[in-house]
C-alpha cells in the first residue's frame, strides 16, 4: 500500500521499531531522572548497568538454567543490590561536591564494568532465547507484529507509570521528595535518610537492569550494548527536564518514535535527530520540556 510515494507498511514498521527503542529509552531515562532528581547525581554508569542486567540474565540461564521470566525479577534485584554497594562505598563520598565529580566517577565505574565483561566474554554478542510464550507473532496484512516486541512496549509502559505513581502518589514517594529537599528535617522525624538514598539509587538502576533483560532477547547480550545508548538517553533526560519523571517517560517514548519516523523519511539524520531535538529544546526552554527553572 503506497500513498504519495509513502509505503504505509514500511512506515508503520519503522514507527513500531521506534516505539520499541522508545521503551528502552523511557526505562533508562526514568532511572536517570529518579537518581538525579532525588540524589543530584548524573549517573553515567546507567548504560553499563543496563548491560549488566542483560548479562546477569544470560548467566542465570547459561549456568543455573533460570529462564527469562525469573530473570526479569532476579536480574534487576541483583544489579540493584550491586549498585547499592557502589552508592554506599563510592558515591556517598561526593554528594557535597560539584556535579562534575559524580559524572567522572560514574563514567569510570561504567568503563570498569564494561572492560571486565569484555575480558571475560569478549566483544561479540551472546544470544538470549526468546521465551516460548512470546515466540511468533501475528500477520496484520500490512506488517508482521512479533509478540515479544509488543510485550516489550506494553510492560515498559506499565512499569513507567507504576514508577510515576509510586513516586508522585504514595507516602514513600513523598518521603523521598522531602528527604531531597530537607534531609535534616526528615532525619529528625526518625527516618534513616542515608538508607533511603541507597534504596533510591538501587531502584533507579534496577529499572535499567530490567530494560537490559528485555533488550537482550532483541539485540543480543554484549559488553558494548549500553556504550552509545547512554549518550542518547542522557540527551533525552535533558529534553524532558533533568529530574522530571513525566519528562523522562514522555520524551523517551516520543523521541524513540520520532527516531523511527525519521529513519523512514530521512535516514541520514536518524542517528542525530535526538541531539537536534535537544538543541532546539535548550534554545527554546533551557530547563527542558517538563523541567522547572532554577
Amino acid at each position: 500500500m503506497s500513498v504519495l510515494g509513502i509505503s504505509l507498511p514500511a512506515m508503520l514498521g519503522q514507527l513500531f521499531i521506534g516505539a520499541i527503542n522508545g521503551a528502552f529509552y523511557a526505562l533508562l531515562s526514568l532511572g536517570l531522572a529518579i537518581i538525579f532528581g532525588l540524589l543530584n547525581i548524573i549517573n553515567f554508569a546507567q548504560g553499563a548497568l543496563y548491560m549488566l542486567g542483560a548479562f546477569v540474565a544470560f548467566l542465570l540461564l547459561e549456568y543455573f538454567g533460570i529462564g527469562y521470566w525469573w530473570a526479569l525479577f532476579i536480574s534487576p534485584l541483583l544489579v540493584g543490590l550491586f549498585s547499592m554497594g557502589i552508592e554506599r562505598t563510592l558515591l556517598r563520598q561526593i554528594y557535597s561536591l560539584d556535579h562534575l565529580y559524580g559524572f567522572i566517577l560514574t563514567l569510570g565505574i561504567a568503563l570498569v564494568i564494561q572492560g571486565a565483561l569484555s575480558i571475560m566474554f569478549g566483544a561479540s554478542g551472546q544470544p538470549y532465547e526468546t521465551p516460548q510464550l512470546l515466540q511468533g507473532g501475528v500477520n496484520l496484512g500490512f506488517m508482521f507484529l512479533p509478540f515479544y516486541r509488543c510485550w516489550v512496549v506494553v510492560i515498559s509502559i506499565v512499569l513507567c507509570f507504576a514508577t510515576y505513581w509510586a513516586i508522585e502518589r504514595t507516602r514513600l514517594g513523598a518521603t523521598l521528595r522531602a528527604a531531597t529537599e530537607n534531609p535534616v528535617l526528615v532525619q529528625a522525624f526518625g527516618i534513616d535518610v542515608p538508607r533511603l538514598v541507597t534504596f533510591t539509587y538501587g531502584s533507579g538502576v534496577a529499572l535499567a537492569a530490567f530494560a537490559g533483560v528485555l533488550s537482550g532477547v532483541i539485540n543480543q547480550v554484549s559488553p558494548e550494548m549500553g556504550e552509545h545508548l547512554i549518550v542518547v538517553v542522557f540527551a533525552i533526560v535533558v529534553i524532558g527536564g533533568l529530574g522530571s519523571i513525566v519528562g523522562a517517560i514522555v520524551s523517551g517514548f516520543g523521541l524513540g518514535i520520532l527516531e523511527g519516523l525519521t529513519r523512514y523519511i530521512y535516514p541520514e539524520i536518524s542517528n542525530s535527530v535526538v541531539f537536534i531535538a535537544m538543541a532546539i529544546v535548550l534554545l527554546v526552554k533551557p530547563a527542558g520540556l517538563f523541567g522547572k527553572e532554577a
